[in-house]
């Protein structure tokens, strides 16, 4: 059957379960729109934050980041590292105690909390600015996958994941995203492991990626470990090699605590866990959620690993079983005629991937064009004509999307990551639209704008802002100012510097005062949003940098996506600072978060 029919029949399969499960699980009240009635089961619950959590960016852009790092594969562990850690914190230090509170949102923790409808006000603000930051990610993978598989505009393919997402998310609210995501994650996690148990077994003899990642390199025998023969590959050509260490272990030190602090304080993140019955269910339904999501992340290095061996034994067939440039690069009649091929000619025709026969030779060459003059590869590079590395772009979104394809796998298989991809995107987008919507029609319009609006009135507000944020979220999916995953890393600093140390603080500190909460918050906003503008550009604008976006530029050496640690820092200090200078909260919301912090008497779910 043709790829593009089978792509057609699963992709349309799975929407056609997502629309049907979002009218089944209509909302009808507030308490369904926000927070799913409060009757999510644990286990149900951990699976739908595992799809709510595995964005496009974890599932499109993150093997390819390791893939393609230009210092070698381990220096991006510190997004597995940051991302799973960032868990481990939630569900031992914030997921109980919010449940416990029995709200519907993390504004309306901080409002209560700090008895500040200025602090409410000001949470929602970050909360905006981080969702809205992350969503453009979800909606660039949305684009990047439509425009390969279903041969459609990445216009027109943001069109149609806007559609569906608002006909599941404008009706059914939580309830409708929480079981629809239930759904996602079957999809996205079988998706995502199938070719990895393919790819696994043809390069390394073991159907296991976990296990072949540290196994031999099947086509010379096993004799040479899959990483070894990869590290030999890559520097042969001239890159750093894909195991080797960071050159600035502060900087990724960092930038790993950003992204673990970043995703304890992700309020999209956050919601999920008011969705269940009792506060031992928020942290049993944490735990659960670590489980499914350690079932990817734990397949994504070797996924990343093989599909930069794949590629670059393509580019270089002889590499397969000698040296790389033992043989001849591959040949331009080579891509244009054989069928094992055709995955080059898709992407090239997507824009993501580009060559270039610079010297006429009728090959691409590819390898490092920036390597030290006097390296191995540039010295053969002038002997053989070489006018520079010809494989002039590839996207890192790819990477994941034509891992199926390099490796030769079935047609089905390439549906099937198809599906997977657009489940990620669509699951965390669907998310974060409701962070936003819930922000504004309940902190914003019933906590401080209308506070007698009737029930009825706010599902209104709640559906029409809801629709607004689709709408703003498709035009910046249009508009996207980076690869996904490095805007998402982006959102993580600004959570990382606002939403988890007032949240920590307001759970385990009772001298924290609203006049302290508030501070901190707005200092680790424009601290570390500055910052990041400084060098990304202004609200992500091109050519309006202060500084080169380089290491060299860099204050300490600390890049932008890992100032978030830094923000959360100087949030602590100035919180701590301006509570100890003013006077202490009053007496009933000491005892307030006292009593948040006994594991029982939650009782029922709060009723709004």
């Amino acid at each position: 059957m043709d790829q593009f029919v089978l792509n057609l029949i699963f992709v349309g399969v799975t929407f056609a379960i997502y629309i049907g499960i979002a009218f089944w699980s209509r909302a009808a009240s507030t308490s369904e729109f926000y927070a799913a009635g409060q009757g999510v089961h644990p286990v149900l619950n951990g699976m739908a934050t595992g799809a709510d959590w595995m964005s496009a960016a974890s599932f499109i852009s993150m093997a390819g980041i390791i893939a393609l790092a230009p210092t070698g594969g381990y220096t991006q562990s510190a997004f597995l590292m940051g991302w799973t850690g960032g868990y481990v914190l939630l569900a031992l230090l914030l997921a109980p105690y919010l449940r416990k509170f029995g709200k519907f949102t993390v504004p309306e923790f901080i409002g209560e909390r700090f008895y500040s409808n200025g602090a409410r006000v000001l949470a929602v603000i970050c909360l905006i600015v981080i969702s809205i930051t992350y969503v453009i990610g979800q909606m660039r993978g949305v684009g990047v996958t439509f425009s390969r598989f279903l041969e459609v505009s990445t216009d027109v393919g943001l069109y149609i994941g806007a559609a569906i997402v608002f006909i599941y998310a404008v009706f059914g609210g939580m309830k409708g995203i929480t079981y629809t995501q239930v759904a996602q994650y079957v999809v996205l996690i079988i998706a995502y492991t199938v070719p990895a148990l393919f790819i696994s077994l043809n390069l390394t003899g073991t159907v296991i990626p976990q296990l072949g990642f540290i196994g031999g390199y099947a086509p010379s025998g096993g004799d040479i470990s899959l990483l070894t023969k990869l590290n030999e590959v890559v520097t042969e050509l001239g890159f750093t090699a894909y195991t080797a260490d960071t050159p600035n272990r502060l900087n990724m030190f960092l930038f790993t605590l950003s992204l673990m602090i970043g995703t304890a304080g992700l309020p999209h993140v956050i919601i999920r866990f008011f969705t269940v019955p009792k506060v031992a269910d928020a942290r049993s339904s944490a735990g659960w959620a670590l489980v499914f999501i350690a079932l990817l992340y734990t397949v994504a290095p070797a996924v990343g690993s093989m599909a930069r061996l794949n590629l670059t034994t393509t580019m270089w067939p002889a590499a397969i079983t000698s040296t790389a440039t033992s043989g001849p690069a591959l040949s331009l009649e080579d891509i244009q005629t054989k069928p094992e091929l055709s995955w080059i000619r898709t992407w090239e025709a997507t824009g993501l991937l580009n060559m270039e026969d610079k010297n006429g030779d009728g090959r691409i060459q590819y390898y490092n064009d920036k390597a030290p003059a006097d390296s191995p590869i540039m010295q053969m590079a002038q002997e053989r004509g070489w006018k520079g590395n010809e494989l002039v772009k590839i996207d890192n979104d790819i990477m994941v999307l034509a891992n199926p394809e390099i490796a030769g796998l079935p047609g089905w298989v390439i549906a099937l990551v198809a599906a997977g991809a657009l489940a990620a995107a669509l699951s965390t987008a669907a998310g974060l639209l409701l962070a936003i919507s819930s922000a504004i029609s309940h902190d914003l319009i019933k906590g401080s704008i209308k506070p007698d609006i009737t029930e009825k009135g706010e599902l209104t507000a709640a559906r029409i802002s809801m629709t607004f944020a689709i709408i703003l979220a498709t035009w910046l999916g249009l508009n996207p100012p980076g690869f996904a995953a490095q805007v998402v890393a982006l959102a993580f600093g600004l959570a990382a510097a606002t939403i988890f140390p007032a949240l920590m603080m307001g759970i385990f500190w009772k001298r924290i005062n609203k006049q302290g909460a508030i501070a901190g918050m707005l200092i680790g906003l424009l601290f570390t949003a500055i910052y990041i503008f400084v060098y990304k550009g202004w609200f992500f604008i091109p050519g309006t940098n202060n500084l080169p976006d380089t290491a060299a530029n860099y204050v300490f050496g600390i890049s932008p996506l890992s100032i978030g640690a830094v923000g959360a820092l100087v949030n602590f200090v100035v919180a701590y600072l301006v509570s100890s200078a003013t006077a202490a909260p009053p007496q009933h919301v000491q005892e307030l978060v006292e009593s948040i912090r006994v594991p029982k008497g939650a009782g029922a779910a709060t009723h709004h």
